[in-house]
């Protein structure tokens, strides 16, 4: 069992293709994945199994390393709710992109930064304690920022209600964390133990998600995808490259200035389609950028952590 489990976590790229190459094939497979049971969204629970994943894994000093890194944490944090949220209103605007997809990439922009950031680190050797206080500082603020952020970039051509994504953003996200990070402050060998599989199993859901979005966007997708496909690589690959050059201009060592381009480059894409799914309930389009977000950093990050890696070894 634990070496299937390493197999997933090792080749996650392989998996997530698969699944969305299944979820083409037969859309219909993954359907479940965004209905409702007894009024809980099913997208919901599953993002918030990974959130509790992520707190199993976390501690007090992962909090308490930010003031031990107060410039790397600083330039991070506002990079990742500046420049993150502004690059994707830029691109929806500069390729008119209709108003779900507009509201899709919007959040994708403006969400904290994603647990696999902290794997693809670790794989690329870079400062991983670093990773670990970026992606929990961005997640812990996300009930504040996302919303207020998300309403006075799109609030005027999209109704919806910021204090209900605030709420949402607690019970998903804050919740699921705050009960991992006391299952492991009350047992945590327990946690030592399955940190083995953790990863695994947020990959898989997070499959999960993908196939369940791209399985109920399929027509839309291979119609009028394009474009959107354009965005997608472009938000990406620039916040990488503009990770590189804040982490540089602020004089950070090499290491640092890696972790901070992998961080603004790995977005909560989960919780962005979420988010697009509960307070977008319209727009069906708006679950789509996160869904393709999600395919692209996990595709992407494997083959850059490698590069990454190659890189360092060879200073």
């Amino acid at each position: 069992m634990k070496g299937i489990f390493e197999f997933i976590e090792k080749y996650f790229f392989i998996v997530i293709l698969v699944a969305v190459a299944i979820s083409l094939a037969y859309p219909n497979s993954f359907k479940w994945v965004l209905s409702e049971y007894n009024g809980i969204n099913v997208i919901n629970l599953l993002l918030s199994i990974v959130l509790f994943t992520m707190g199993t894994t976390l501690k007090v000093d992962d909090f308490i390393n930010v003031f031990k890194n107060p410039k790397e944490i600083t330039v991070g944090i506002s990079a990742q709710y500046v420049i993150m949220p502004l690059m994707a209103f830029t691109l929806a605007s500069a390729f008119s992109l209709d108003t779900a997809l507009t509201a899709g990439l919007i959040l994708v922009g403006t969400v904290p930064g994603g647990t696999a950031s902290d794997v693809i680190t670790f794989l690329a050797k870079g400062d991983v304690a670093l990773s670990v206080s970026l992606t929990a500082v961005s997640t812990v603020i996300s009930p504040i920022l996302t919303p207020i952020i998300t309403l006075l970039l799109i609030g005027n051509q999209i109704q919806f209600n910021p204090v209900d994504m605030f709420i949402s953003i607690i019970e998903i996200v804050i919740v699921p964390i705050i009960l991992g990070l006391i299952l492991n402050y009350k047992f945590p060998n327990f946690c030592e133990k399955l940190k083995v599989y953790l990863p695994t199993a947020s990959s898989i859901v997070i499959c999960l998600i993908v196939a369940g979005v791209i399985g109920a966007n399929k027509q839309a997708i291979l119609t009028s995808s394009g474009i959107i496909l354009i965005v997608i690589v472009l938000q990406y690959f620039l916040a990488m490259l503009i990770g590189f050059g804040i982490g540089y201009l602020a004089g950070m060592g090499r290491k640092q200035i890696i972790t901070v381009a992998i961080e603004l480059a790995f977005q909560n894409s989960g919780l962005s389609t979420s988010l697009a799914k509960t307070h977008f309930p319209n727009l069906s389009q708006a679950t789509v950028p996160g869904a393709l977000y999600s395919v692209l950093q996990n595709f992407a990050g494997s083959i850059l952590a490698y590069a990454f890696r190659k890189y360092q070894s060879s200073r």
